[in-house]
């Protein structure tokens, strides 16, 4: 199956869909505020990705847990929207979700069609990523989890960080940049092989 992008991804701009495309796949981009899910749709997208992000407020600040991301000035209130298309025709449509809480009644309007998941995680701030997980979980949705590193991110082990984040043994877990391409799209094709894994027969 996919291992890499086609040539006409990231980056061309181009709007139509190639001709050799032939599954198109909903795939969601979550995890918590300021986990870099807005900035993993930028680096891999193929066609200008659709941003719904306002500068945060006084009022959102007071809200929003700024902890590790004290530079950040703007928040998706919606959606992010980008695309991506793979060797073997396959084509992923990215919808990033917004991270905060206040946002989770969209979380079933955003989720519904999609295949999978491509959980975000800072370990920096590893407890952030459990509600996320949690909603993850519940609609059903399987997933792979990127660990988004940081420079000031604390090393830990495989082991000791799939058990803080309760993961099945079947789930992927990978690292990311979420900044570099290659490593942004090497995360989406370990959720796309778990895909396909699971279930090929009636999904692909």
């Amino acid at each position: 199956m996919a291992s890499a992008p086609s040539s006409s991804s990231t980056g061309t701009g181009g709007l139509h869909l190639p001709d050799s495309a032939r599954d198109l796949v909903k795939i969601l981009v979550a995890g918590p505020f300021g986990v870099g899910k807005t900035t993993l749709i930028d680096s891999v997208s193929e066609i200008r990705p659709l941003h719904t992000e306002e500068h945060m407020s006084e009022a959102s600040v007071q809200v929003d847990d700024l902890a590790g991301v004290r530079d950040k000035t703007t928040t998706t209130v919606a959606i992010d929207f980008g695309r991506i298309s793979l060797a073997g025709g396959v084509v992923l449509y990215l919808f990033g979700t917004p991270g905060q809480e206040r946002f989770r009644s969209l979380w079933a309007d955003i989720a519904y069609g999609a295949l999978g998941a491509l959980v975000l995680v800072d370990t920096r701030r590893i407890d952030d990523s459990f509600d996320v997980l949690g909603l993850v979980e519940e609609t059903g949705l399987p997933y792979a989890v990127a660990l988004n590193t940081f420079p000031d991110s604390r090393p830990y082990t495989e082991d000791q960080l799939r058990r803080s984040l309760d993961l099945d043994p079947g789930t992927p877990m990978v690292s990311c940049d979420a900044r570099d391409a290659n490593s942004s799209i090497d995360s989406l094709l370990a959720l796309v092989q778990h895909l396909i894994a699971r279930d090929r027969p009636e999904t692909w």
